[in-house]
């Protein structure tokens, strides 16, 4: 069944800034779960020390279903602009996805084992691209499935994402996105209860095994957003504009810089990583994060995206971008 772009909720190409602060937020605690295993050379997993017991209740697993989420969006969005600007717009999502397969291969190969970007490709190949032919009723009942289905089944993290990714859709093309700037009502009242409904999940992940840690880390990421979208229409919401947004519009470039600079950190650091203290793990990553601000926001007052957000959009589209902005554009 077909589609029409304005059953995607955007009808027009304006940048929801709310989504790249949600996804700078994101990239931020993605790091800092991920320090020790890039710098265990691509460990699955490592065993903090008791001191670090807090990572396991609002950081591990807490940030990647947020991202999972918001690439389900953007490939939402992106086929809504795709729709408009050629007759072949799943053409240009294909070419994305195997763009990003190549960048993740090559992340997976030559730097961290670990490496996520290749499986969003894959799944994305598999289930976003075939569900664009679905009405959005569809995608949504097939996203609680996905999602249903993986917590039942303890499948373990990267379950989650073709449900996460089918939901972002959903989310899209029922004009949720699109409003998502303009009302803190409903984000404030989901936050609410999505927080309230994790605090005995938290209790039942410390205490049992099985599928508590997976729905905590649903649970706390969908409060997480929800608060940041509250914050967002507060007076904070200028500082977290200013702090965010330049890391989630080069997520992907800060994404595999992240990785260097952590390997080239612990190797100078030394001993295994296994033994970090949660201290030791903040002092990597947030000069890391700093650096990556202080470049992203230079980098985008002459630039309209990222170095490798440019690669990845010549590969989509099939020409080169401009690399840098126009004079007097600076948004």
């Amino acid at each position: 069944m077909s589609t029409t772009p304005m059953e995607y909720g955007q009808a027009r190409g304006e940048r929801v800034t709310a989504l790249d602060v949600v996804r700078g937020f994101a990239l931020c605690g993605i790091l800092l779960a991920n320090v020790q295993p890039i710098a265990a050379s691509g460990a699955a997993a490592v065993t903090p020390d008791n001191g670090a017991a807090w990572m396991g209740l609002f950081v591990d697993q807490r940030f990647f279903p947020i991202f999972s989420l918001l690439f389900g969006v953007g490939f939402s969005l992106l086929f809504d602009s795709a729709a408009r600007r050629t007759a072949r717009p799943r053409v240009v999502l294909l070419r994305r996805l195997l763009a990003l397969l190549v960048i993740g291969l090559a992340h997976h190969l030559l730097l961290w084992e670990g490496d996520i970007l290749a499986v969003y490709a894959v799944v994305g190949l598999v289930v976003l691209l075939p569900s664009t032919w679905l009405p959005r009723s569809a995608v949504a009942v097939l996203a609680a499935v996905f999602v249903v289905a993986s917590l039942v089944l303890s499948g373990g993290p990267f379950t989650l994402v073709p449900g996460l990714f089918l939901l972002g859709s959903a989310l899209t093309r029922y004009g949720v996105v699109a409003r998502i700037e303009h009302t803190a009502g409903w984000p404030a009242v989901l936050g609410a209860l999505l927080a309230v409904a994790a605090v005995p999940v938290l209790w039942w992940q410390s205490t049992a095994e099985g599928p508590g840690f997976a729905l905590a880390g649903l649970l706390l990421a969908g409060a997480y957003v929800c608060g940041l979208l509250v914050l967002l229409r507060t007076p904070l919401g200028p500082a977290l504009r200013a702090v965010f947004v330049p890391l989630g519009r080069m997520a992907l470039t800060n994404y595999l810089t992240a990785t260097v600079l952590v390997l080239g950190i612990g190797h100078m650091i030394g001993g295994p990583p296994s033994g970090w203290s949660s201290v030791t793990v903040l002092s990597i990553a947030v000069p890391v994060l700093v650096a990556q601000r202080v470049f992203s926001g230079l980098w985008l007052r002459r630039h309209p995206q990222g170095p490798v957000e440019w690669l990845w959009r010549w590969a989509t589209w099939g020409r080169r971008p401009p690399l840098r902005r126009d004079v007097g554009d600076r948004r």
